[in-house]
């Protein structure tokens, strides 16, 4: 009918109708309704009168010797007027009508030789549904509902993918296991670094009376550019002579990922639930003890240089007999008393290697400026903005997180300064537009 052509020629083309908006749309239109329901009140007449021949044969029948076959015209459901709308939508190509089917998303055709399905269009709604289909191209997404990524003319949820082909945080270990294996310095969470000290070697007496200054490093940056290091756990054997008088003091600052020393941070032992040092005696004949600083899980963090600084006090009884009173060795009073020496035996890190590609988020980096393909850029976004938040994650504690971040740019990655403000920058205005995401300040720590 006129009707029915005129309500085709209203209905959208340039998405994806399923029967649900199929069927909406037909309520909306006032005229196509009045006459669809005059002509299902015509097809009830029709169907009554019919029933009144059929009696009429039925009853003619009993004289004949053969019974009639007699079918009564079945009425036709809305559904089946939504789906030939689909059809004539959809697969009505090539001079021929198909028959559509919601479920597989195609078309049956009457000829298998020539095809009757069109470009189906972009299938628009809520979720992982288009915002609206592309200008240039029907059959595939122009925009995304919130919460979700255009991706190579699809919408896919806005969660990265694993970051374990560019920097592996897999290798954690349960805390029991991990204390157990640091309590009895199990070989196997040893990471074996580099000793550097220009004041003093191992398992020599030396004065201690002045700061030393030691190094602990894997130069991971120059000779193991494949891995990022994490550190659990410190060790240090110090022995002191017989009644000495002093007492060790260690302060200890982490590198993360190289450069300078003054991109270092310091630990705050014994601060803020931070954990303190144990001391345990060592049945030696000198004042022998292990100096263990347990990190565990909860204060991980990356490392590539670990620079401790051991300066001694003088530990004495005050006035009152009942107080210790703690001097500098240079401030001591008499100096002709003997101090003592000391000796570190040996030191270890604990802690395990991760995998770690920096070609691999060179790519990612590069995808910024040169998207390989639609959707390409928000995913190298996405990928980045979850190693930026996993790296930072890990920073020692504080009011503000480190930019440890900025720092794997700077000296594993070797980008510049400007770059890496780019870089940030760019990740800062793209989390911006996520959904139910809060950014949070960060304090730089490398140059």
């Amino acid at each position: 009918s006129d009707e029915f052509k005129l309500f085709m020629k209203r209905l959208p083309m340039n998405y994806f109708l399923n029967t649900s908006a199929v069927m909406h749309l037909w309520t909306m239109d006032s005229n196509f309704q009045r006459r669809y329901e005059q002509l299902e009140s015509s097809m009830k007449q029709l169907f009554l009168k019919a029933q009144r021949t059929v009696h009429k044969l039925f009853s003619l029948s009993k004289r004949c010797h053969k019974q009639p076959l007699i079918r009564m015209p079945r009425q036709r459901s809305s559904n089946y007027w939504l789906n030939r709308i689909q059809s004539f939508l959809y697969c009505n190509e090539n001079g021929l009508l198909g028959s559509f089917s919601e479920e597989t998303h195609s078309c049956t055709c009457p000829n298998d030789q020539v095809a009757c399905q069109g470009f189906l269009p972009c299938t628009v709604g809520d979720g992982p549904a288009c915002l609206s289909c592309a200008p240039d191209n029907r059959t595939r997404c122009g925009s995304c509902n919130a919460g979700y990524m255009l991706s190579q003319g699809l919408c896919k949820p806005e969660v990265a993918d694993s970051t374990e082909h560019y920097i592996g945080f897999e290798t954690d270990l349960q805390d029991l296991e991990m204390k157990y294996l640091l309590q009895k310095t199990d070989r196997r969470i040893e990471v074996h670094a580099i000793f550097i000290s220009n004041d003093m070697r191992l398992n020599s007496w030396f004065d201690p009376s002045w700061r030393k200054r030691m190094l602990l490093t894997l130069k991971s940056n120059k000779y193991k550019s494949s891995l990022v290091h994490m550190i659990l756990g410190l060790s240090l054997q110090i022995c002191l002579t017989k009644n000495s008088t002093l007492e060790p003091v260690l302060a200890v600052y982490i590198n993360p990922f190289g450069g300078s020393h003054s991109e270092s941070w310091f630990m705050p032992v014994n601060e803020n639930n931070f954990p303190d040092w144990e001391r345990t005696k060592l049945d030696l004949p000198l004042q022998c003890y292990n100096w263990t600083l347990t990190l565990g899980n909860k204060w991980k963090t990356f490392f590539e240089t670990v620079h401790i600084y051991l300066r001694s006090r003088i530990k004495s009884n005050g006035p009152n007999g009942n107080e210790s009173i703690y001097y500098e060795p240079l401030e001591f009073i008499d100096p002709s008393r003997n101090l003592g020496y000391m000796k570190i035996n040996n030191i270890q890190v604990f802690g395990y290697s991760m995998h770690f590609d920096p070609e691999a988020i060179r790519d990612l980096i590069l995808q910024l400026d040169y998207p390989y393909t639609q959707g390409s850029q928000d995913s190298a976004l996405l990928q980045l903005l979850e190693i930026r938040d996993r790296v930072n994650k890990l920073s020692p504690p504080g009011q503000r997180r480190l930019d440890l971040f900025s720092c794997l740019l700077r000296h594993r990655l070797k980008l510049s300064t400007s770059e890496v403000v780019r870089i940030q920058s760019a990740l800062q205005a793209f989390n911006a537009k996520l959904p139910n995401t809060v950014d949070y300040d960060t304090t730089k720590l490398c140059s």
